[in-house]
This record gives C-alpha cells, structure tokens and sequence, in this order.
C-alpha cells in the first residue's frame, strides 16, 4: 500500500466518523410502524422537556458515543425506564455487559418496547422504540446472550435507571 492510498482510506474514515452524528439528524419524523401513542407532544415541547442529548437520541434517532453513559456500567438491582415518559423497559436482571459501549440487554419488559426497519447507513437494523411515547432507544441485534440470543443495545441518554 503506498502512502497516497493509506492517506486518501485515512481521510475518507476520518470524514465518515465526523460526519456520522449528523446523517441521522436529518430524520424529522418518527419512523415507527405504531402511529399512535400514549403519550404525544409537539416536537417544541419535548424540546423543552428533555436535555438536547436526550432530544437528539430520543426524538431524532440519534446516538450518543459510546462508553460515555454511566449506564453501560450500572449494574445495581433496578429498572431501566425510558428517559421520555419513564414506562418501565428492562429490569437490571436482563443487563449484560456486550463490550460494546451501550447499556445492553437481553430481554425487554413485556409490551414496552415497539420495534421498526431501519435502513439508515447503508444498512438493515432492528430499531427499538418506547411503546408508549415512541422515543427511539437504540437497536436489537441477534448476538445476544441465552435465553434470547438478542442483544437490545440502548443509548444510555434515552434511559433512566431506577433502584429496587
């Protein structure tokens, strides 16, 4: 590999890695199968209600970088409830530590969650949703721990840890 080639690979990964908190702000809509929740409000009220981190994860579909939510280490008795309307998600029975970053789990709280496609990225996904305000939670993968074999992969800034 010659060192022009190395620069302009180095560059591009550089510029992607830049650039990816962005490509999915353009989302301006909730991209769930469900359209009806429990619990709406207008984009400028959740503004107002959740931190700019929170808003961006939870009502843009964002993601927070990895290893930065003091969740991902959490592993006290308690429930994880999400950070918008604080309906109860995961219990800490289901956490596991994925290496990845991100609070991970491997069962959800039965009829907490709603799941949808996501194509973003240039790739297919599994999105997690809140089921009663339809906050974007993170995404599920099949490279989970037994019994489920699922890994639910949350940003820590759309949750909220609640102790037993």
């Amino acid at each position: 590999m010659d060192k022009r080639y190395f620069l302009q690979i180095s560059a591009a990964l550089v510029g992607t890695a830049f650039l990816f908190r962005y490509i999915n702000r353009s989302s301006e809509t909730m991209a769930t199968s469900k359209t009806e929740f429990e619990i709406t409000k207008p984009e400028e009220e959740w503004s107002k209600t959740l931190t700019p981190e929170q808003f961006y994860v939870l009502r843009k579909h964002g993601t927070e970088r990895a290893h930065t939510s003091p969740l991902d280490k959490q592993y006290a008795q308690g429930t994880y409830v999400c950070a918008g309307c604080e309906l109860p998600l995961f219990t800490s029975d289901t956490k596991f530590n994925s290496g990845t970053g991100w609070p991970s789990f491997f069962n959800p709280i039965e009829g907490a969650i709603a799941t949808t496609v996501d194509r973003t990225l240039f790739m297919t996904r599994t999105e997690v949703h809140c089921s009663r305000c339809g906050g974007h939670l993170g995404h599920v993968f099949n490279d989970g721990p037994a019994p489920t074999g699922k890994r639910y992969c949350m940003n820590g800034v759309a949750l909220k840890f609640t102790p037993a």
